[in-house]
């Protein structure tokens, strides 16, 4: 077999293949088999017609059609071996050549990952967050925690910000009564930022017993839009009472019997996230640092399948939502323009940051062992709420375990970004991420919850299903 490069772009090549006949020979047989269990020829048992008779009968060419259809493909596959392209895009392959008995001769025009050089890394100065875990650190930790422990006491007052009423809503369009648009003893809290415009206005300062309407747009249902009038009929009022911050509440709230204990505690957690998110941030700035240093053309196509790709998965949490496309964009302070833009600029990025990812892991000889891929399963089958066994099936059966290993590599490319970069905090101190593995982990890389905490800020640079 002889492979041809032709560089259309620095994105896009066209291969020129051409293959002696003797190399189909292994497809042809298969293509005779496949033929002969297909037809039906008097005096011969299904998959036992001969070849001779198959091409008197029903003519060569189905069998040379059959042998292309399997051939090809593999042999596109070999041929990008051979020149060592990386194609990010289905190729489109049309045979050219055929001289039965000699040789075929195809082409494929595919997008590819462009050519370029990583910069340096080793060395690349960066600052992340300090990791000293200040007094108002854990106060913030332990109103947290109060806010989980309230309670919610009735009050024969006006609601203000903040508290929670039980009320029955109904909305009315020109008087008539909007049957799906109605709800009874809806708990809300006040101020909580409904995407039903005006309502935290109208509850300010109604009683119990009270009833009020206001006008505002419908979020969802068939009159998704429109304009109503919406009754307010507030049944309770209730205040959240945060419990009092003593060796009580600690003994309710943790295992521990004191509030200096429990603090304690609230302080070394913090400072072990604090630590975990300096590594994350040595990891996340090293790479931004070294993707300014890149000028990288993206292939169109890869492109547009990643912005279509957020698209659709923005319209399936529209749909879920049951709200109108206005009213979501509404409730997540944005607009559908604003998203629009943020899928070109941040898919454009989890391209790029794949393409040098790939790189690194290349270039450093990074793989995956049998245990780095069974944690990745059972931290992402927690996430997801899922047996383990039943995750790794389902990466089995939907040929999705690569994917898995790329990812776990190119979280491990971003390991050695952060490790080879000079790191301070905020404060001027050197940060030295391995004495941080050794404080956390006894030594070992902060792969897993790096990883966890890495995945939660963004998806970027994860490899395309």
């Amino acid at each position: 077999m002889k492979t041809a490069v032709e560089e259309l772009s620095p994105t896009r090549v066209k291969l020129t293949v051409e293959v002696p006949f003797d190399e189909l020979r292994p497809s042809m047989d298969a293509a005779y088999k496949k033929v002969a269990q297909q037809v039906r020829v008097p005096g011969f048992r299904p998959g036992k017609v001969p070849a001779r008779i198959i091409e008197q009968r029903f003519g060569r060419a189905v069998v040379l059609e059959e042998t292309l259809n399997d051939a090809v493909p593999k042999l596109y596959g070999q041929a990008v071996d051979e020149v060592d392209v990386f194609p990010v895009s289905q190729p489109d392959i049309e045979v050219t050549k055929i001289d039965d008995g000699e040789q075929i001769e195809f082409t494929a025009e595919v997008d590819i990952r462009p050519n370029f050089d990583v910069p340096d890394y080793a060395g690349v100065e960066i600052t992340v967050d300090s990791a000293e875990v200040s007094d108002e650190d854990v106060d913030a930790q332990l109103d947290a925690l109060r806010q989980r422990f309230a309670t919610l006491t009735g009050v024969e007052r006006a609601a203000a910000n903040g508290d929670f009423v039980v009320m029955d809503l109904r909305a009315e369009i020109d008087g008539k009564n909007i049957e799906e648009q109605q709800a009874s003893e809806v708990s809300y809290e006040v101020g909580a930022g409904s995407v039903l415009q005006g309502l935290d206005d109208a509850l300010e300062g109604m009683s119990a017993g009270e009833e009020k309407s206001f006008k505002t747009e419908l979020v969802g249902g068939e009159n998704a839009g429109e304009e109503a009038d919406v009754i307010i009929n507030v049944k309770s009022v209730k205040e959240k009472v945060l419990p009092e911050l003593d060796d009580e509440f600690a003994q309710l709230a943790s295992e521990f019997d004191t509030l200096d204990e429990l603090k304690t505690s609230i302080r070394e957690q913090s400072r072990r996230n604090k630590l975990i998110d300096q590594v994350v941030q040595a990891r996340e700035k090293a790479l931004d640092a070294l993707l300014d240093q890149i000028d990288i053309p993206l292939p169109e196509s890869a492109l547009k399948a990643e912005v279509d790709a957020r698209k659709h998965n923005l319209d399936h949490q529209v749909a879920e939502s049951g709200l109108s496309r206005d009213a979501f964009f509404r409730l997540y302070q944005t607009t559908e323009e604003e998203r629009f833009a943020e899928f070109e600029t941040n898919s454009a990025r989890a391209i790029k940051v794949g393409f040098v990812l790939d790189k690194i892991v290349k270039s450093e000889e990074l793989g995956v062992s049998e245990q780095e891929l069974t944690n990745f399963v059972v931290r992402r089958a927690m996430e997801m709420g899922v047996q383990p066994n039943e995750l790794a099936k389902h990466l089995a059966d939907n040929d999705q375990l690569t994917l898995a290993m790329v990812e776990i590599v190119r979280d491990k490319a971003k390991s050695v970004l952060g490790d080879a970069a000079k790191v301070v905090d905020t404060e001027g101190n050197e940060v030295d991420l391995k004495a941080i593995y050794t404080e956390i982990n006894g030594g070992e890389v902060v792969e897993e919850e790096a990883a966890a905490s890495d995945s939660d800020a963004d998806a970027e640079g994860k490899p395309e299903a």
